[in-house]
């Protein structure tokens, strides 16, 4: 099979595209023929060494997907062959960038034939973790007001609709050129984070989920009032420690599992949800997708058309 893939940690140069031997369906596990994957911002720092050194080369990056079934493990019973699906590799599994991928059958959705295989990837991870962010972890609920930080990028985007239609007020962080798209999104307030500070021109939240980490976090904690939460993804595997008692710091356990992937279809079937902006890249050019992503000033999802 194609696949892109790194022999090495480095920049996005090291990213390579060939021949890798394709995977096989265990017991439990239906065998997917990838038509999209989803670039996420974890993957560049998995490339860089920066979030988990790789061991095993050479290592195929990716965490979610959106294909069609092209075999089945044995005891598989809810998919047939030829099934379209999307999901998320496990927890310590990745291979997303590759014409094929064996995955845990559980974890795994049915695509709806109303969303594109591009779609379906670009709503899988981030979808999985604005909901687990703001409805499980933070437990937002109406009337409360929330700041998202980097409201126009693949979680943030679905974290402004779902706050929204939880009834919360929404502020967000975006740079000039996406505030009519974090808009379009529902935000109520709108800081542009390179000309305003956020630290001055908000107070008293309920709740902050920062998708941005460094410094932006460490300084979120002076927004919310006493009582309330923060809920922080890009600030590693734990949490920020809290400079304040009368405050809550959380890092969301995001996991993998088919009820959440059928609750993001059941939003967007309910119009409750819309995709993200799309930007399309060919399998080939992960490399270039990657210097995209690594800028952290993209706008909505990049995506890897794989067929």
């Amino acid at each position: 099979m194609k696949a892109a893939y790194f022999m090495k940690h480095g920049g996005p140069e090291v990213m390579q595209y060939g021949e890798l031997p394709d995977p096989t369906a265990g017991d439990g596990e239906v065998l997917v023929d990838v038509h999209a994957a989803s670039i996420n911002g974890v993957d560049w720092k998995v490339r860089s060494g920066t979030y988990t050194p790789i061991e095993g080369f050479p290592y195929v990056p990716g965490r979610d997907f959106s294909g069609v079934v092209a075999a089945l493990g044995a005891g598989v019973r809810d998919f047939v062959v030829g099934d379209a699906v999307f999901g998320v590799c496990d927890i310590g599994q990745e291979g997303a960038y590759a014409e094929r991928v064996a995955i845990e059958a559980a974890i795994v959705a049915k695509k709806p034939a109303s969303l594109s295989h591009a779609e379906c990837a670009a709503l899988a991870l981030t979808g999985i973790t604005a909901l687990v962010s703001v409805e499980d972890t933070l437990e937002l609920k109406s009337g409360e007001t929330i700041l998202i930080h980097g409201g126009a990028g693949g979680v943030g985007s679905f974290a402004i609709q779902l706050a929204k239609h939880i009834g919360a007020k929404v502020i967000t962080t975006a740079s000039a050129v996406n505030h009519a798209y974090v808009r379009a999104l529902g935000a109520d307030v709108i800081i542009d984070y390179r000309t305003q500070d956020f630290a001055q021109e908000v107070s008293d939240c309920d709740a902050v989920f920062d998708t941005v980490g460094g410094e932006v976090a460490k300084r979120s904690f002076s927004v919310l009032r006493p009582g309330g939460r923060a809920a922080f993804i890009a600030s590693g595997a734990s949490a920020p420690s809290s400079p304040r008692p009368d405050v809550v710091s959380l890092r969301p356990k995001v996991g993998r599992d088919r009820p959440h992937l059928e609750r993001i279809l059941a939003l967007v079937a309910a119009g409750t949800l819309r995709p993200p902006e799309i930007t399309l890249y060919p399998l080939s050019q992960a490399a270039a997708a990657h210097a995209v992503s690594e800028g952290r000033h993209l706008r909505g999802k990049l995506v890897l058309s794989v067929r």
